[in-house]
C-alpha cells in the first residue's frame, strides 16, 4: 500500500471527512514522526510499533561491479520494531 491508497481507504471509511483533510492529517503524522526521528527521539505507537534511529559506523565496503574497496561513511538509518499486538495479529493461526 502506498500513501495515496492509505489516504483513500481512511477517507472511504470516514465519509464525514474530506479526502484533503485526511491527506493533511496523514501528512502531519508522518512529518511529526520524521521530525522526532531527526531530533534523535523514539516514537512509540502502542500496539503498532516503535520507530527509532540506529547509527551505522563507518566501514570499508566493496563496489559490487569492480570489487574495489570503497570507504562508506557513518550514517543514521530509521528502524521500526513491530509491537506485540501487531505481531500477534500477523501470526494468528501460525504454527510454531
Amino acid at each position: 500500500m502506498i500513501k495515496s491508497e492509505l489516504i483513500r481507504r481512511i477517507a472511504d471509511r470516514n465519509p464525514h471527512l474530506y479526502q484533503r483533510d485526511v491527506e493533511n492529517i496523514v501528512k502531519a503524522i508522518l512529518d511529526e514522526i520524521t521530525a522526532a526521528l531527526a531530533r534523535g527521539d523514539r516514537v512509540e505507537l502502542r500496539g503498532f510499533g516503535a520507530f527509532s534511529v540506529k547509527k551505522r559506523d563507518a566501514r570499508l565496503g566493496r563496489n559490487p561491479r569492480t570489487g574495489a574497496h570503497v570507504p562508506v561513511g557513518e550514517k543514521h538509518v530509521p528502524f521500526f520494531k513491530t509491537g506485540k499486538e501487531m505481531r500477534e495479529r500477523l501470526n494468528v493461526g501460525a504454527h510454531v
